[in-house]
């Protein structure tokens, strides 16, 4: 079977010595790489041998396979999140629609390649909390948020009540539709040549030419007391 149109290359040779740090930043970078084509039962074994170092190095620079994962996790999720798309989502001076098209661009042009989708969902199948944790940074950064600024843009505000979850709902729809282009391309390896950003931006404008209808049948309406939090 032919590899996919996005798979990696073999990773190169690497040189035997160097210096501790840049070890350790090597072993993180093939360590993403091998977590993304082999998933998380991969064994640290295969990836030492893959680099053409000791099994033994691996582990005088990571405790356990864990910890390991800890800074893939760092390395590939954390580090791509931009803490200006926290702002951006609230700032009121432009419309929600803007806001969200500017954050989908660029959300999807800066995450969604082989290495980031494969891991994410390996991480989900295994039923390592990487997958959970970072749908709790995007949760609390941009969903909850973004229900809350439509609220508003409907005149519908409410700051002491959380959105409800169908109006949350609404919002996990439009990010997993457009997440699933990235699915579809890395994990099902389906030929797909349109860019992601401009998918990201066509997703948001059909959302939100229906979004205020959906809202009024099964949103804040149907927020009551039983919603704080």
């Amino acid at each position: 079977m032919p590899p996919a149109k996005d798979a990696r290359p073999p990773a190169a040779p690497r040189r035997k010595n160097m210096r501790a740090q840049d070890r350790e930043r090597l072993i993180v970078e093939e360590a993403v790489r091998f977590f993304a084509e082999c998933g998380f039962e991969g064994q640290t074994r295969e990836l030492a041998k893959r680099m053409g170092i000791s099994h033994a190095v691996i582990y005088k620079h990571f405790d356990s396979k864990d910890a390991l994962i800890e800074r893939v996790y760092e390395h590939i999720y954390l580090r791509r999140w931009n803490p200006a798309w926290e702002t951006l989502v609230i700032n009121r001076e432009r419309s929600l629609q803007d806001r969200l098209t500017q954050f989908y661009r660029e959300y999807a042009e800066r995450v969604f390649d082989y290495d980031w989708v494969r891991i994410f969902v390996s991480s989900g199948l295994k039923s390592y909390d990487l997958t959970q944790r970072y749908l709790s940074l995007i949760r609390d950064k941009v969903i909850v948020p973004a229900a809350l600024e439509l609220r508003h843009e409907l005149g519908q505000d409410a700051a002491n009540t959380q959105p409800s979850d169908q109006e949350l709902e609404l919002f996990w729809g439009l990010h997993g539709g457009i997440f699933y282009i990235a699915i579809r391309r890395f994990v099902y390896n389906v030929k797909t040549d349109i860019d992601f950003g401009t998918a990201a931006e066509n997703a948001v404008e059909v959302f939100f030419s229906g979004v205020e209808v959906a809202h009024r049948k099964a949103g804040f309406r149907d927020a009551g007391p039983d919603t704080k939090r």
